[in-house]
């Protein structure tokens, strides 16, 4: 069973309310050890000294900030534990704001937070309010002697914590290389069309049981058959063949349209919407867009 990584209690206004918190998200990752390939035996890791080699016994190893210089500044444990945030052990609600407000690429890892002894009521009161007000609680909190930046929302009923990175961890796209060359580029009115003939022949609701780490799931087959005793010549797959040549846009646009057309009539529940006027809708700006004279095209 999870066990709780924090408690404390859901602070806003004059209200206090018992949680802890639990990981709602269990990443699953293919772990491998060092192995000395004469051997079959583990390695392991030391910690050396740059300037002789020999190992550094930890009493003696300190926290070192590298400077341009080349030196280091070094910071003691005691100094590090003075500036310590607070460690009072409560989450707490600044602002409610509107759950789009939020960038997704500001969440970070997220949490169940579940109510503790006797704190039932008040939980539901807390979760039924912001569902009806259809808002999300910003707020921090401290753990593990960091401050977080979080958002607290419902989710069928519960509510459920989302750690956020801060505003000045967020990667200007001005200092990423190539999208100047967008500025440039002209898009032809047709193939704007037949992109958007694209997208609506592709929507649907989202369905997280349709996708899965098919290459997490590979490396496992693959040691599972290599336990078995399969040797490495049999398991090794020939590499597919790649193409430099010019891609024909609206020639690969029509081909997409049409094999997501076949792929809808093969799987037609996956293309299930959720409001039968938004698929009328679509359906019309499809069937307007197909009655548009075919583009010239290029080699």
């Amino acid at each position: 069973m999870p066990r709780a990584i924090w408690s404390g209690s859901i602070s806003f206004g004059l209200v206090n309310i018992p949680v802890r918190l639990f990981t709602a998200v269990r990443r699953k990752t293919v772990r491998f050890n060092q192995i000395d390939s004469s051997t079959g035996l583990r390695v392991k890791q030391r910690l050396v000294s740059a300037a002789d080699g020999e190992e550094v016994p930890k009493e003696r190893i300190v926290r070192g900030y590298p400077l341009d210089d080349g030196g280091y500044v070094t910071v003691s444990e005691e100094e590090m534990a003075a500036l310590d945030p607070d460690m009072a052990r409560t989450i707490d609600i600044d602002e409610f704001i509107d759950l789009s407000d939020i960038d997704p690429i500001f969440y970070d890892n997220a949490y169940f937070l579940v109510p503790g002894e006797q704190a039932s009521k008040p939980y539901k009161l807390l979760v039924t309010a912001m569902e009806e007000a259809q808002k999300v609680g910003i707020c921090h909190f401290v753990m593990r002697s960091k401050r977080y930046l979080a958002a607290v929302r419902p989710v069928d009923g519960r509510l459920l914590l989302s750690t956020m990175v801060y505003h000045d961890e967020i990667v200007d796209h001005g200092e990423i290389e190539g999208f100047e060359a967008l500025d440039d580029v002209e898009i032809d009115e047709r193939e704007q069309a037949m992109a958007q003939q694209l997208i609506a022949a592709l929507d649907s609701t989202f369905d997280p049981t349709r996708h899965s780490d098919t290459y997490r799931e590979a490396v496992l087959e693959l040691i599972e058959r290599k336990a078995a005793g399969e040797r490495s010549d049999d398991l090794m797959a020939a590499p597919e063949s790649s193409s430099d040549k010019v891609i024909d846009l609206m020639a690969a646009l029509e081909a997409s349209v049409n094999e997501a057309k076949k792929a809808r009539k093969r799987h037609p529940a996956a293309g299930r919407k959720a409001g039968r006027s938004k698929a009328a809708g679509q359906a019309g700006q499809a069937e307007q867009i197909e009655q548009a004279e075919p583009a010239e095209r290029t080699a």
